[in-house]
């Protein structure tokens, strides 16, 4: 017996998971998104898979491009997470605009991030509503301290990278 979706739905609220902004740029447009469904799948080559929807007028700028950069969000880049979620309705051009972008690559990288993965899309695997691109890694830049943004029970939370004590 299949679960309902909106079981389905409501079991997921509760999977935290790490906040990226998922980038492109190329013959086919500038763009970006909001996504949590992102994850490592091998080291040897470097690859990770980011699951976007179909749906989503930005799946075919970003599988036509081909290029991309994973943004892993710290805890204090909250509203961006929420202008590149749709939230804000600021224009996706303007996004580009302000001051938070290193624009030495070819796909917009934000300076501040966690950590920066730049790649390419080397297969796309129709799954549902959604597609899972898996993209070979070629640069990566990451920075030390800071917290991270995760999203769980449908809400942004801070996560503070000090360990939790045994005990």
């Amino acid at each position: 017996m299949t679960p309902d979706p909106s079981q389905f739905r409501e079991a997921m609220a509760h999977l935290p998971a790490a906040v990226n902004i998922l980038t492109t740029n190329g013959p086919n447009g500038r763009c970006g998104i909001t996504v949590s469904a992102v994850c490592s799948v091998t080291d040897d080559p470097p690859t990770v898979l980011v699951c976007v929807n179909r749906g989503s007028a930005m799946h075919d700028v970003f599988r036509a491009n081909g290029r991309v950069c994973v943004n892993v969000l710290g805890g204090a880049q909250q509203e961006l997470a929420l202008h590149f979620a749709g939230a804000t309705k600021v224009p996706m051009a303007e996004r580009f605009t302000w001051d938070v972008w290193d624009r030495t690559h070819d796909v917009p990288v934000l300076e501040d991030a966690l950590v920066s993965v730049i790649g390419t899309i080397t297969h796309a695997v129709p799954m549902g509503s959604h597609s899972v691109l898996f993209v070979d890694i070629e640069q990566i830049r990451t920075r030390s301290g800071g917290q991270s943004l995760v999203y769980f029970n449908r809400a942004f939370h801070r996560l503070d990278a000090t360990p939790l004590v045994p005990g």
